[in-house]
């Protein structure tokens, strides 16, 4: 055979591996709403930057008529690219190859694409659309499984995991998604669940969708799996693409930094007076948030799901900060389990990769009642605990106005590590709410007076005179410096460069033992 003539095989064999499972069952992937593995890895990478690697990979069952069914690539696709000129390696499974299903070596072209990013330090990207296990490979395909699961694992803390659901994610297959940092999902076309509608109904007897077990709309707002939620595939890698940019390659890099070139001081004039008169009054934190930070770049993260705290990341004077703040405007900002998972996995994962975390505070406690209590309240408020004292990143915190008892120790108060702590003037620190803590301590008095409502109401305002302001925390230390509201992003530009060189060590140690 001529060279030319081997060129031409090479060539045949390269577009038999394109076709995937062939026209009939792209066209039905198209009918469903949805792209190609290999339509979306042109979509999300640069042009022409993408360099495939394992494409002629192929499975090795001899059972239940396999071996006469083979397709390049084994349904998968494995490679690295660019996004906006930063390499990433990236897989993504095809669906018109076995339903996407994960057999031997589909799972050992996702391992060595994931080892490759290990070993240059660089985010990975999956993008998931598959029927789960192959059977017929039977326990090949569920030790494909163990060896991502602890490639997960291994890669958690070290670079970036971001995991694409674009199409069914069912079984054994959601689990490596979970132990990625961020999970992107479509309205209607995506779907993860650990048993489908019809072992459920077989189970139990109960009749649900899949998009009603696990949809994208379930997973973004009941269960908090999912971080993004996008209406179609394009959008969804838009949303990717600007998380990328405020994360770092990997866990010995910094985010990127960029000249600040938009942002409004008239912004700042409105926080004089965002804090209401009455402290049993809601407000917009994302107002604050968005006013201290340069224009347009905070980027919530689960904005659907524990709305009681919102997280995200935004730039600060073009420096990467992370974000988490109580929400007054929902459940008074009361921190509860969800809330508290969902802080404490944030700030791990800015602590991880290098990204100082600002914190704003306003709340007065963890969420009381039963279902919190044996929901086990307790060791989920102690994660977000652990997270922050574990963290040693730049912490700085800014108490807006209500911060009592637990609930603002666990919102980085100084005791837990935060490096500098400021207060406006309407801030309010204090082991309890002034109604509480009146209650308690005026009792007698209060029981025995003649006009129980007014002394209690006399009391209430005595304690909050007393108590609840910042200066005793400020005369104690606790808190820095009390600050104007229209001051707050200058102070926090100064505490970031001041904290730009800071080095913090822990004890030498296997790895802690945090409360799950």
């Amino acid at each position: 055979m001529s060279v030319d003539e081997k060129i031409t095989e090479l060539m045949n064999k390269l577009d038999e591996a394109k076709r995937g499972g062939g026209e009939k069952r792209i066209a039905k992937q198209h009918d469903s709403g949805k792209y190609t593995a290999r339509e979306r890895i042109e979509m999300l990478l640069d042009p022409g930057s993408f360099t495939e690697l394992g494409t002629f990979v192929e499975h090795r069952c001899q059972d239940f008529g396999m071996e006469k069914n083979k397709f390049p690539g084994d349904g998968v696709v494995t490679g690295y690219g660019t996004i906006n000129g930063r390499r990433v390696c990236i897989f993504a499974q095809d669906f018109t190859v076995f339903g996407g299903s994960l057999g031997e070596m589909h799972a050992k072209k996702i391992c060595s694409i994931m080892d490759l990013a290990l070993k240059t330090g660089v985010p990975i990207i999956g993008i998931n659309d598959s029927g789960g296990a192959r059977i017929q490979e039977g326990i090949d395909s569920l030790n494909g499984y163990g060896e991502i699961f602890r490639r997960n694992t291994m890669a958690s803390g070290v670079i970036p995991q971001i995991s694409v659901i674009m199409g069914p994610c069912a079984g054994g297959a959601v689990y490596s998604p979970g132990l990625t940092d961020f999970i992107f999902m479509v309205e209607e076309t995506s779907q993860m669940f650990i048993t489908g509608p019809q072992v459920i109904k077989a189970a139990t007897g109960e009749e649900i969708s899949y998009e009603e077990l696990g949809g994208a709309a379930v997973h973004s707002r009941e269960s908090g799996v999912a971080h993004f939620r996008a209406e179609n595939e394009q959008k969804c890698f838009e949303l990717l693409k600007t998380l990328l940019t405020y994360l770092p390659d990997n866990n010995s890099a910094l985010p990127e930094p960029v000249d600040c070139i938009d942002f409004k001081e008239s912004a700042l004039e409105k926080l004089d007076t965002i804090i209401p008169t009455d402290s049993n009054k809601s407000y917009d934190v994302k107002e604050i948030i968005k006013a201290v930070v340069d224009t347009k770049t905070f980027f919530e993260i689960q904005n659907e799901f524990a709305t009681n705290l919102v997280i995200g990341f935004a730039r600060i004077n073009g420096r990467v900060v992370g974000i988490v703040a109580n929400q007054p405007k929902k459940l008074a900002g009361c921190l509860d389990i969800d809330s508290s998972d969902k802080g404490a996995r944030f700030v791990r994962f800015c602590d991880a990769f290098n990204i100082p975390l600002l914190t704003f505070v306003d709340t007065p406690g963890f969420l009381p009642g039963t279902r919190q209590e044996h929901g086990g309240i307790i060791r989920h408020g102690a994660k977000l605990l652990y997270a922050y004292c574990e963290a040693t990143v730049p912490k700085i915190t800014v108490i807006l106005r209500k911060a009592y008892g637990g609930a603002y120790l666990a919102m980085c108060s100084k005791s837990v590590g935060a490096d500098q702590v400021f207060a406006w003037p309407t801030a309010e620190v204090a082991v309890m709410g002034p109604e509480g803590a009146a209650n308690i301590i005026f009792r007698k008095e209060i029981s025995q007076s003649k006009d129980p409502e007014g002394t209690r109401k006399d009391k209430i305002k005595q304690y909050r005179e007393i108590f609840a302001n910042p200066y005793i925390a400020a005369a104690r230390g606790y808190v820095d410096h009390i600050i104007e509201p229209r001051d707050t992003r200058t102070v926090i530009i100064r505490a970031l460069e001041s904290l730009a060189t800071k080095k913090e060590s822990r004890l030498s140690k296997k790895h802690g033992n945090i409360p799950l």
